[in-house]
């Protein structure tokens, strides 16, 4: 099994973080090693492969938290009661459960508090982007937990880089043009660095972040890609879980 790492959050000893790869030996087209039941993939496999990648990073996969991701600005608290509905960022103090984004080319943010052990799990393509859920994220972040951003610690996981990443106009008018590249009358943004500027303005240092160099689109063996695949693409799934104390 592939399992994409962050060396940045890697370094704290009380968090586990992962990012599956669609690489798995025995799977084959069109799915791969899909962990997402919003595909056409069977449901039997999607439960096999989520117990081969919770097993493998050593997480109890009854304490993992999903959301059902809808492009959305909405921010959930994870309390003691683990099922929650719409949403597309997770945020939680509570130890001993992990927190779940699904992915295909959408930049997926996972965000740790060193000093007041808090996690968050952020789903974030261009809608979420454009609508500010990394900076509701942040917020909530000093607002229920009174963290402050030097303690902060961001992965922003692989996604679609902007060379592949082209978008019509109506997309394109909703963006600062500092994130948009014309090239022969197309248009490609860079939703990556636009999130990475958010983390910057809400306060955190080039330090605390890391950008995965992996694009999801460009690299067909390894990641999951929706602009690549259409309808036949898989999900990756991205996990940050807190260990008990």
């Amino acid at each position: 099994m592939v399992i994409i790492k962050s060396s940045l959050l890697d370094q704290f000893k009380n968090i586990i973080f992962g990012f599956s790869a669609k690489i798995d030996s025995g799977l084959s087209a069109p799915y791969y090693f899909n962990l997402s039941n919003s595909v056409n993939d069977n449901p039997d496999r999607v439960k096999i492969n989520r117990e081969k990648l919770f097993s493998f990073l050593g997480i109890p996969q009854e304490k993992i938290v999903f959301q059902k991701q809808i492009h959305s600005d909405i921010v959930t608290v994870v309390g003691s009661d683990l099922l929650i509905g719409e949403s597309d960022a997770m945020i939680t103090n509570q130890k001993g459960i992990g927190l779940a984004v699904s992915s295909a080319d959408c930049c997926a943010v996972f965000i740790y508090d060193a000093v007041q052990k808090i996690i968050a799990a952020v789903h974030s393509g261009w809608r979420g982007t454009q609508k500010g859920i990394l900076d509701k994220t942040i917020l909530k972040f000093k607002e229920e937990f009174n963290s402050h951003p030097k303690n902060l610690f961001a992965y922003i996981a692989p996604s679609i880089s902007q060379k592949n990443y082209e978008v019509g106009n109506e997309v394109a008018v909703q963006f600062n043009r500092k994130y948009l590249f014309y090239n022969e009358g197309k248009i490609f943004l860079d939703v990556t660095t636009a999130n990475y500027d958010k983390l910057l303005s809400a306060g955190l240092t080039d330090n605390q972040i890391q950008i995965s160099k992996l694009c999801s689109y460009q690299n067909s063996e390894l990641l999951h890609s929706y602009r690549r695949e259409g309808q036949h693409s898989g999900r990756a799934l991205g996990i940050l879980f807190m260990k008990k104390e």
